[in-house]
Formats: C-alpha cells, sequence, structure tokens
C-alpha cells in the first residue's frame, strides 16, 4: 500500500466515524450527547489467514464519561453491525495518555493531541 492509498483508507475511515457518530445521534439523542464528550474513530485491523480487513469503532473516553458510553454499548454496537463495523470498543484516554509503554505521541500526534482534550 502506498502513501496514496494509506491516506485514502484514513480519509474514508474519518468519515465513517463522523457517520457513526451522526446517526447514533439522531436515532439515540441521549447517547449522541455523551459521544460528544469522546472522540470516535474507525480502527482498521486484518485478521485471519487469508487476512480478512475488519474494521470496528473505538469510542476514547474520559474517566467521568467511559462507564455512562459503555452502559450504552448495545445501542453503539447495534449501528456499527448495521454500518458494516464488527464491534464497539471503548478506552480510557487518559489511561492510554499516561501509560508510559505507549507510543502513541510518536506514532500518531494528531489522535495524541485529540486524546488530550478528551482526558481533561
Amino acid at each position: 500500500m502506498d502513501a496514496t492509498e494509506i491516506s485514502v483508507h484514513m480519509i474514508a475511515e474519518d468519515i465513517l466515524a463522523k457517520e457513526f457518530t451522526r446517526v447514533v445521534s439522531h436515532y439515540y439523542p441521549r447517547v449522541g450527547e455523551l459521544l460528544d464528550g469522546c472522540y470516535v474513530k474507525v480502527i482498521t485491523c486484518f485478521w485471519g489467514r487469508p487476512a480478512r480487513r475488519l474494521q470496528y469503532i473505538g469510542i476514547y473516553c474520559s474517566n467521568d464519561t467511559i462507564f455512562h458510553v459503555q452502559a450504552q454499548k448495545e445501542i453503539l454496537r447495534e449501528v456499527a453491525d448495521n454500518m458494516g463495523l464488527v464491534q464497539v470498543v471503548c478506552i480510557n484516554a487518559k489511561r492510554l495518555l499516561k501509560d508510559p509503554m505507549s507510543k502513541l505521541k510518536q506514532s500518531n500526534p494528531r489522535l495524541w493531541l485529540e486524546l488530550q482534550w478528551v482526558a481533561t
């Protein structure tokens, strides 16, 4: 995969994440309000032999909102499933930022900055 293909996939992931958030907010306004304080990202991975491309939703939350978001996981999974995404994962942004083994700041500075905003 060359740089152009990678950037096209990243743009498609960003659009898909925004569409996921829009659909949740439209059909489940209270759950959508919870997502307003989170960073929603489509994560692509490859699994199996032959490698199969799988996409899932990662919701990066603050300490205050993660439990509320997890309580709505069935709704979030339903929307994700209807969009062809395989799963929804809630991630504590503050824990990720404080992890001494994390290379996030070097590997993805934009996401690192977004998570700074979410964690506070």
